[in-house]
């Protein structure tokens, strides 16, 4: 298996389908989802800023990803955009900014990665699709799992101002969310 925490020089570029742009203004729909620190997360009653960065999947060390992973524009990175969100994290919280990942992976699996990759910061896990359909975020499938495309909303107060789609490369997603902050929030 490759290194999950590197990115191939030749990745394919996704290509922005317009499968957010009904984004940005809308409210974050009231949800419950469970969290990689054991409690329950409504996004929508969050009243400050919020970063969530969805993402397919992280990979696991001696798993493999899917045979065709690389090949699906957008897929590979979820590792890297996580390292990057941690790495950028006290920015983020002076920025008074929370940051949260979501995908559909069950949050045992979840767990793995926070230990691993030492993420200061919630996993969220939507595995009955909820949030992503209420909110018709783009999905793919790949040997029969369906995912989450990479999208990366910040909102305040339940209301999504800036939708990041497509993400790439996802590594560079945690400097331009913290950016977009700084000319457009502080």
């Amino acid at each position: 298996m490759k290194n999950i925490t590197e990115l191939p020089k030749d990745l394919p570029i996704p290509i922005d389908d317009g499968a957010c742009d009904h984004l940005l203004g809308q409210f974050l729909p009231s949800t419950v989802l469970f969290s990689t620190h054991g409690r329950r997360v409504d996004l929508s009653a969050i009243s400050g800023h919020i970063v969530i960065y969805c993402y397919p999947m992280t990979g696991q060390p001696g798993i493999a990803l899917p045979d065709t992973w690389d090949m699906i524009p957008g897929a590979r990175g979820c590792t890297p955009q996580s390292c990057a969100f941690r790495d950028h994290y006290q920015e983020l919280n002076e920025l008074k900014t929370q940051v949260f990942g979501l995908s559909t992976q069950t949050t045992e699996y979840q767990m793995e990665a926070v230990s691993r990759l030492h993420l200061p910061f919630e996993l969220l896990s939507d595995r009955d699709f909820k949030f992503a359909e209420m909110l018709k975020l783009p999905m793919f499938e790949v040997e029969g799992k369906k995912l989450i495309k990479r999208v990366t909303l910040i909102a305040e107060a339940a209301k999504i101002l800036k939708c990041f789609y497509p993400v790439y490369p996802p590594d560079r997603n945690a400097d331009e969310v913290i950016d977009w902050l700084r000319n457009n929030i502080v």
